[in-house]
């Protein structure tokens, strides 16, 4: 009788039928065609890869040695430091222009591509000047690069908003971010390394090298992003066009503190591996590994605060990294009691939960809480103003740190550091609560469509 039933029903599959069933469904999934925005999300994420392992190589703390080795002073330091912000201005130009630009593909190419070669240039300055020009031949280029930057930053901003649907911009990011950092510890461990094994001019000629094929791969990259339909302004007349953004007064409150908290911590925070380096004496391979940490806790709170942000208001969250990064300036002052790795580590952990989720929420605020039409304007006004105050902080920083030079070493190893850490933190608790306070009717309401975003999103 049971077999009977057995073969009226037939045999059930053994596992070989199952793994090639298993096998055929697969196959049939990686044939499938992939959507439009599939493809936009995977384009905006491989080209991050060459970007990240560029921006970590020549960037942080190799930017920092780099210079001393060419013998920068301080606050030369706090210049270079500080103009990659100062430059944003230019992006309210660039905002206007992009209004008779319809190719932002080409635009990108043209703009990002300049900066990759001029900043990967600097690393022949000690190969085509004299000692004595290296400093100023250095901060020529690396201010055309970054000139160039801010006139494409604004363009991907624009072009990459349009790519990622809003339902699913928060949890991208997060998870974008996430794997970019999780490289760009890699290749700064690397680098470490690099330099730990050939110091000098040796290791740096070495991370320029590998910095240039980075720069390559990145311009290619760049050629895949899709040339989207541009929505320009609804302003025909430039000046309209700029003073819009101003005329948004919670937009407005908010990048007026948003500027003046970057001011004080550029004072303080920039010079985080010149005082490692300089004051405390520590190799590249021990500040390596430090900012290494700071990255691997950046990837963990853009993945969190990625999540947190389908389904809380993104001004709410942006006032909680606040506290983060004013309490890691604090915790410097941990150094007098503390093993000073023991500080170090966690000052690091705390920037990078900080830093991480501030630049993500910064960026989904101005992308997603604006008009479309006029979302460049918006970007190049925030970049403007906030890049500003956060081009006068490490001016103001390197200033300071001057000034320390005949006092007591205290003053600069955690001085400036926990003086600032006060500040930032009144900052946060005081003026910053009622900035980013959101009303609870819209709070509750941002919450349930925060959750019907991510819903529509994991269904997409």
């Amino acid at each position: 009788m049971k077999a009977s039933i057995t073969w009226e029903r037939g045999a059930r599959p053994g596992a070989k039928e199952t793994i090639m069933g298993a096998g055929q469904a697969m196959t049939r999934r990686w044939r499938r065609k992939p959507s439009e925005t599939r493809k936009y999300l995977w384009v905006g994420t491989l080209e991050g890869f060459p970007a990240i392992m560029l921006f970590q190589l020549l960037g942080g703390p190799f930017l920092t040695g780099y210079l001393l080795h060419l013998g920068a002073s301080a606050e030369e330091i706090g210049f270079v430091l500080a103009v990659t912000t100062l430059v944003n201005v230019a992006q309210i130009g660039m905002a206007v222009v992009m209004q008779k630009l319809r190719n932002r593909r080409m635009t990108l190419l043209l703009l990002g591509g300049m900066h990759r070669v001029l900043w990967a240039a600097t690393g022949l300055v000690p190969l085509v000047a004299p000692k004595s020009a290296w400093v100023p031949l250095f901060i020529v280029l690396y201010t055309m690069a970054f000139l160039a930057n801010a006139g494409g930053g604004v363009v991907w901003a624009s072009l990459i908003s349009d790519m990622v649907p809003a339902s699913l911009r928060a949890r991208y990011f997060g998870i974008r971010n996430t794997l970019l950092w999780g490289l760009g510890s890699a290749a700064l461990y690397a680098g470490g390394q690099i330099l730990k094994h050939s110091p000098g001019d040796g290791g740096f000629h070495l991370l320029y090298i590998v910095s240039g094929v980075c720069v390559v791969l990145n311009i290619v990259a760049f050629w895949f992003y899709p040339n989207l339909p541009f929505e320009p302004s609804a302003e025909a007349n430039p000046l309209k066009m700029i003073r819009k953004p101003f005329h948004d007064a919670q937009f407005v409150r908010a990048i007026v503190f948003l500027s003046v908290w970057l001011f004080v911590q550029g004072i303080a925070v920039p010079f985080f591996s010149f005082v490692m380096l300089k004051v405390m004496h520590l190799d590249y391979e021990t500040v390596a590994v430090l900012t290494m940490v700071q990255n691997l806790a950046m990837m963990a709170g853009y993945y969190v605060w990625g999540r947190l942000n389908a389904r809380f208001p993104t001004k709410t969250l942006l006032f909680w990294t606040l506290p983060f990064i004013a309490v890691c300036c604090l915790v410097w002052g941990g150094a007098v009691w503390l093993p000073a790795a023991a500080v170090l580590a966690l000052v690091h952990v705390l920037l990078g939960i900080g830093t991480g989720g501030f630049n993500q929420l910064a960026f989904n605020f101005i992308t997603g809480d604006t008009p479309k039409s006029e979302r460049p304007m918006y970007i190049a006004a925030y970049n403007a103003l906030t890049g500003f105050a956060a081009f006068l902080g490490p001016m103001a920083g390197g200033a300071v740190y001057k000034w320390l030079g005949d006092a007591p070493l205290w003053t600069q190893q955690f001085g400036v550091s926990l003086a600032a850490g006060a500040v930032l933190l009144a900052l946060a608790l005081l003026p910053g609560r009622r900035v980013f306070r959101e009303p609870k009717a819209a709070s509750g309401r941002a919450a349930a469509n925060g959750a019907n975003k991510t819903k529509r999103g994991m269904d997409a």
